[in-house]
């Protein structure tokens, strides 16, 4: 069996915006305009068939990337779905990693919003090519043109529009194709299935000819043939034009804009269209290359050897782990045994799938440029290569943010323990971002993720998916210990308590590296006074002791270790004994090097009417805030600042007090900087009545 549509005529794409942009009901439209649903669901009635989930209903927003398939024109298009919250960022992080192409979405009222820039920075990194969709242009404030510059001005895409809109808010008609020179209206009581080329209205002709010039203009500028045709008769045919469009799209040299409303079914046909002449399938992208040896590696091609990336897991209750791969190479059959590089073992695929959100359907295999979902992989995580153990290939993994927020979290009756244990593994095993650690000085189980969201809807999953109702403690930010000055001195372990004694004795040197600079250790013994077998078991010590800092309870980065001199026994010496020696070593230097403790910091966006800006400005000041700037945006003012997280939290409730309801924020992890030092010291106290230092 063969794949059912070429490579040429395959596309994988995602949609990425900032959180309400409409991303789910832009995909909604997809689905209904190619027949591959046959109603429109709602995001806000809870009928949305990419949010599936209960909690996405209940919220109206999307929580996990949800995967489907339609086609359109001949052509297969596989879709995700992401989130625009920012506590979900990382499910935007995975699936561009394997994904061809984007849809980047703006509000035409908000324009690039922070996680706007977020996702746009994410798809960069991955070199994803784009195409963007100016949504909402029925909006009272919609301004199609000022996202455009928008566009240029702060994400530096070089965007084009290939249509532009006949009016916006209220007067909001219907498009004009700049490449076809054409006025499209759409039919309303045919749910905009249906509508209508024709001529450009005269109030709308000069506007189609300065943007049509533009475009020609962009077009001619990607290669000579084009220009060189442009030159001799001053336009281009449609052809050219959609040629010009696809490899300067591809090559991420222009951003080609499309607009309309999803709402009110107005443009998706249109934004189909763009999908399939402008962005690349997975021929049109270069090999993939093995990380360890970058000679090896891998067309996209289905007679080459199989090499997949398992970038997505999830939990069915009837199927058990689902784990979404990106087929690469080669082909995978069900019932295969394949090989997983990163742990060195053998896996057997179970089933084969093609999801459509939260259903499945079956295939018998899978080939080159695919993204299906398959059952039976046990031990697989997010971010490993799967492959054939003959020629084992190692594909980029996926980088995850640490977690910046944690609970403690216990069953709330004695026979959930082991209920809870299991569905926290699964949890864990789901979503990279979110950590389960066990306090062994306290006993507490302390659960770890990006925001107060992102744990509250983790909580709410263990009820209703796996039935353990559990108590949760009070939100924990995740601090880190620095040292701001270098200190040496050695310790000398020795214990003697009959039989074979303990001895090791260690000279040290701490330095404080610059933020986000990591640890690093260093071995500088000389003349064996320390055996090379006892180095990394100093390593270790340090490392151990790192997990906790003296000062707070908790970790310490940015730090530089120098092991300088020593002393061993041929007898009582041992790696244990080394490790403990280090251990100690750098719990007692470390205290000498002026620690300080550093919090994460937000960057927090507010939109408020003006009315309420005083108010707004000084909640946040007592929250330790620094405001940077206050603009406009369309009617309200717009706060952009910095505030730690540990003073944000409740801050939905108290924003819609002062404002009547009618302010909104956002907010991301920017960087960690250092904590008021009476502020530290009392952190400090609170950890060690409460038993949290080791």
């Amino acid at each position: 069996m063969t794949r059912d549509k070429t490579l040429a005529n395959v596309r994988n794409i995602g949609i990425m915006a900032h959180i309400d942009a409409g991303k789910t009901t832009v995909t909604e439209r997809i689905l209904f305009y190619s027949g591959r649903s046959h109603k429109l669901g709602e995001v806000h009635d809870g009928q949305a068939t990419m949010d599936w989930m209960v909690q996405e209903q209940e919220r109206g927003i999307t929580i996990t990337s949800a995967a489907t398939t339609c086609e359109w024109k001949g052509a297969r298009i596989s879709v995700i779905d992401t989130p625009g919250h920012v506590d979900f960022t990382m499910e935007v992080e995975r699936s561009l990693r394997v994904l061809d192409g984007a849809i980047s979405l703006f509000c035409a009222v908000g324009g690039v919003q922070p996680q706007s820039e977020t996702v746009w920075r994410q798809s960069e990194k991955h070199s994803v090519p784009k195409i963007s969709f100016i949504n909402k242009m029925d909006r009272i404030g919609a301004d199609f043109f000022r996202v455009v510059q928008s566009i240029q001005d702060e994400l530096g895409g070089h965007a084009v529009p290939v249509v532009i809109p006949m009016g916006e808010g209220e007067q909001f008609q219907g498009l004009i194709d700049l490449v076809a020179m054409q006025a499209l209206l759409y039919r309303e009581e045919t749910q905009g299935v249906q509508w209508e080329a024709v001529p450009i209205p005269e109030p709308w002709a000069d506007m189609a000819a300065l943007w049509r010039r533009n475009l020609l203009e962009k077009c001619a500028e990607q290669d000579m043939a084009t220009l060189d045709a442009f030159v001799e008769r001053d336009d281009l045919t449609e052809d050219e034009i959609w040629r010009a469009l696809r490899k300067a799209t591809c090559a991420r040299a222009i951003v080609p804009v499309f607009c309309g409303s999803a709402f009110k079914n107005k443009g998706i046909q249109h934004l189909l269209d763009g999908i399939v002449r402008l962005l690349p399938s997975p021929d049109d992208l270069p090999p993939v290359i093995c990380t360890r040896n970058p000679d090896n590696q891998r067309k996209v091609d289905e007679n080459e050897v199989f090499a997949a990336l398992a970038f997505k897991i999830m939990s069915d209750k009837h199927m058990g782990k689902i784990t979404y791969l990106r087929v690469y190479s080669g082909a995978l059959e069900s019932g295969a045994t394949v090989w997983n590089s990163a742990q060195e073992s053998f896996e057997r695929v179970g089933r084969i799938m093609r999801m459509h959100a939260n259903r499945q359907e079956p295939l018998e295999r899978a080939v080159a440029g695919d993204i299906v979902a398959v059952c039976g992989l046990a031990n697989t995580r997010t971010g490993e290569t799967l492959c054939t153990k003959d020629e084992p290939i190692y594909l980029q993994p996926i980088e995850f943010p640490a977690p910046v927020i944690g609970v403690s979290i216990k069953p709330s009756s004695r026979g959930d323990s082991d209920k809870l244990s299991k569905a926290l593994r699964r949890l864990a095993d789901e979503d990279p971002t979110f950590t389960v650690m066990l306090d062994k000085e306290t006993e507490e189980t302390v659960i770890s993720g990006m925001g107060e969201l992102h744990l509250e809807i983790i909580v709410d999953r263990l009820r209703r998916e796996f039935g353990v109702m559990a108590d949760v403690g009070r939100p924990e930010v995740a601090y880190r210990e620095t040292a701001t000055c270098a200190a040496d001195g050695a310790y000398k372990h020795v214990k003697q308590s009959g039989g074979r004694g303990q001895y090791a004795h260690v000279v040290m040197t701490l330095e404080p590296l610059g933020p986000g600079e990591g640890f690093e250790f260093c071995d500088e013994i000389t003349g064996g006074r320390i055996p090379s077998e006892y180095i990394p078991s100093c390593e270790k010590g340090v490392i151990d002791a790192m997990a906790a800092g003296p000062y707070a309870g908790y970790p310490v980065v940015d730090m530089l270790v120098r092991l300088t001199d020593g002393s061993y026994h041929d007898v009582d010496s041992s790696d244990f004994a080394f490790r403990t020696a280090a251990r100690q070593a750098f719990k007692e230097l470390f205290r000498k090097t002026a620690p300080q403790l550093l919090e994460p910091v937000m960057a927090v966006e507010i939109d408020t009417p003006e009315e309420f800006l005083g108010a707004v400005n000084g909640s946040l000041c007592q929250r330790r805030g620094r405001i940077e700037n206050i603009g406009d945006r369309g009617q309200l003012k717009q706060i952009k600042g910095m505030v730690p997280l540990g003073e944000m939290f409740g801050y939905a409730n108290t924003l819609r007090s002062l404002t009547q309801g009618r302010a909104t924020f956002t907010m991301q992890f920017e960087h960690y900087e250092a904590v008021p030092f009476a502020l530290a010291e009392d952190i400090a106290k609170r950890r060690r009545a409460e038993g949290k230092m080791r």
